[in-house]
């Protein structure tokens, strides 16, 4: 365990200085130009800042690209992109959760390949140095679009936020449009290289699940977002078929704590910091954030980081329950029950 740790943790190089740079330079302009400072963003600010970004197909100047990350469980009945078509913040592209993944893999919502990633970023319209600011549905509040932003930020791209969120942005009257949205042109995205210290694979967590509580091993705290029942294992889960429980020792901390009731923002950090402690999480020790399928983990992941918890030994788990609960063997006990 300790070893593992350690290679964990030798991982976490920095990029070379003319990278950083670089990379610090380019979100600088975007960010001063536009006034986009921080990771979550109102929707006054991102009004202001797309007020301020004149677009133009002519222009090589960085632009900001609101990206619609709807998404639904498979037994909501709704779609995405049906919510998309319907309503959205003006010049917004798609990105589907459900399409840009591993098509490989038998699990819904792996990371794609830095190929298919960058490609998709291509038919996007999006470029390395454009600012993007992604948003959930009206319905459903902060949901899907953290797992957008997360893999964004995965793959490297320099300028990312989240808006809290698109149900304020329509009730605060902000414009918005519907129907088939205007062609864009295909333009250049370099081929990214995935932060492999962001993700943690089913084999490193079953070992950690495992080794908690043993002596000498040191404590990985693995928060859970679903809901508290399908973490007790008392509901059902939305796939069929599928066990619910949980990981022996995880933290249910589910994404309904951790944002207003009302308006289904992601809570101020002060209340965040209150959540967290309640939970007895300790921001000194590595976390993993786990869910239903590595969506809403990231809710966890960017709750963590509006608190003020540090980025370094965070990462996700990206099969999440859906994998576990099929990859693990019945004469392990790793899916366990509460009341």
């Amino acid at each position: 365990m300790l070893a593992r740790l350690s290679n964990f943790r030798s991982s976490l190089r920095p990029l070379s200085t003319l990278s950083c740079v670089r990379t610090f330079a380019t979100s600088r302009v975007a960010m001063g130009q536009y006034g986009l400072e921080t990771y979550l963003v109102s929707p006054a600010e991102l009004d202001q800042a797309l007020k301020r970004n004149v677009s133009s197909k002519l222009s090589t100047a960085p632009k900001i690209v609101p990206l619609c990350a709807s998404w639904f469980l498979p037994n909501d009945g709704r779609v995405g992109k049906d919510t998309y078509l319907a309503e959205r913040i003006p010049r917004a592209q798609f990105f589907d959760l459900d399409a840009v993944k591993d098509s490989h893999s038998p699990y819904p919502h792996m990371l794609p390949s830095a190929e298919d990633f960058a490609v998709a970023m291509r038919k996007l319209g999006i470029r390395r140095h454009d600012s993007i600011v992604v948003y959930d549905s009206k319905e459903l509040g902060i949901f899907s679009a953290p797992r957008v932003g997360w893999t964004l930020q995965a793959f490297g791209h320099p300028n990312v936020h989240v808006l809290n969120n698109f149900r304020r942005w329509v009730e605060e009257g902000y414009p918005t449009e519907s129907g088939s949205p205007a062609a864009v042109d295909e333009v250049d995205y370099p081929m990214p290289q995935l932060d492999k210290t962001k993700v943690v694979a089913f084999e490193e967590v079953r070992e950690i699940a495992k080794e908690q509580g043993l002596e000498g091993a040191e404590e990985v705290q693995i928060l859970d977002a679903r809901s508290l029942g399908r973490w007790k294992g008392t509901d059902p889960e939305p796939r069929e078929g599928l066990s619910s429980g949980h990981i022996p020792h995880s933290i249910s901390v589910p994404v309904s704590d951790l944002l207003d009731a009302s308006t289904k923002t992601l809570l101020p950090a002060a209340k965040l910091k209150e959540v967290f402690a309640s939970k007895n999480i300790d921001a000194s020790k590595p976390i993993i954030a786990s869910c239903g399928t590595g969506v809403t983990a990231a809710v966890i992941d960017a709750a963590l980081t509006e608190a003020g918890f540090p980025t370094e030994q965070r990462r996700l788990y990206d099969g999440s329950w859906t994998e576990w609960a099929q990859r693990v063997k019945p004469s392990e006990s790793l899916i366990r029950k509460s009341e």
